[in-house]
């Protein structure tokens, strides 16, 4: 039961809500499929091509693990992991499969790589890049009805799907849970991650375990950044700074960040990641950052998100 209990909060089970948004961003994004012999070399695989990808803040794009296909649903019929890549351009996500594909996955034992957007309009010829691995000893094919490349490499072959689908996506979604401690806070984070990893599909969370403790803002006070600490929300700089954000009894902040393929399963995952949140003993308030609708023309409303079954 939602109760109003100020203009600007929500009263949700034993946590508060603000009455906030999160301001989302459009990019252009890929859905990847990596089979193997087994889930070990699967995951593997995926961890190592989605590695240094948190925020195109520094990272070169933004990549996670979505979450694992059963032998079912796969082209080759081995168990499979989806992973998402998120860049500023075509040009540049293209870029990034060749090399995250070609070294992290390539290499991995036992893997092959499939498209997971069939039906996008936007091709990227990745595999057929990657081909020239082969030395002119690579052959071109249909396997399981799709067109792809057998390369040859030590272990055997690798097969890539010639192209990729691309489409334009969200990112940027995000959370921040303010809590009375770090124990209390990081369970919070947990279970909302946990959450959002069983009942939300489509997105992935880019940061360590999903969470990140190191939010930033846009620009710097003292230096020539393109972001700095989120100054607002350092528990250790209440009593420093004059817009601090956070209650007396607040004394850790994490943030939670979703990227997805559609802003409906960004905001389902906010959603779930919320719901989950708020259930932890310690939570004192759940926010979300945005820059006043000045980032991206996307917004998810707490107070709305709440309301989604």
């Amino acid at each position: 039961m939602l109760k109003n209990t100020e203009t600007q909060f929500i009263r949700y089970k034993d946590a508060v809500i603000e009455d906030t948004f999160a301001e989302m961003f459009p990019m252009w994004a890929c859905r990847v499929l990596i089979t193997a012999d087994s889930e070990k070399w699967a995951l593997t695989a995926a961890q190592t091509a989605t590695g240094f990808a948190t925020s195109i803040i520094m990272s070169s794009a933004e990549a996670g693990v979505e979450g694992i296909l059963s032998e079912e649903k796969t082209p080759d019929g081995r168990l499979g992991v989806l992973i998402q890549m998120y860049s500023r351009s075509r040009f540049e996500l293209k870029s990034e499969m060749i090399k995250r594909l070609g070294q992290c996955v390539m290499t991995c034992p036992t893997t092959a790589v499939f498209d997971a957007l069939p039906k996008a309009k936007r091709r990227l010829k990745v595999g057929r890049s990657l081909r020239l691995f082969g030395d002119g000893f690579q052959k071109r094919d249909l396997l399981y009805g799709r067109r792809v490349w057998r390369i040859p490499v030590m272990e055997g072959e690798f097969i890539v799907e010639e192209t990729f689908g691309v489409v334009k996506a969200v990112a940027g979604g995000n959370l921040l849970i303010l809590a009375e401690n770090k124990q209390s806070g990081l369970k919070a984070a947990e279970e909302a991650v946990k959450a959002i990893k069983e009942a939300a599909d489509k997105v992935i969370l880019p940061f360590p375990a999903g969470i990140c403790r190191a939010g930033s803002k846009a620009g710097s006070l003292k230096y020539k950044l393109k972001a700095s600490t989120n100054h607002p929300y350092c528990p250790t700089l209440k009593s420093v700074v004059d817009n601090t954000r956070l209650p007396s009894n607040v004394n850790c902040v994490y943030e939670i960040v979703i990227d997805g393929l559609t802003v409906d399963a960004v905001k389902k995952a906010m959603s779930v990641g919320i719901r989950a949140a708020a259930d932890v003993s310690g939570v004192v308030m759940i926010s979300a950052g945005n820059y006043g609708g000045k980032l991206g023309p996307y917004k998810a409303f707490l107070r709305k998100l709440l309301e989604l079954t």
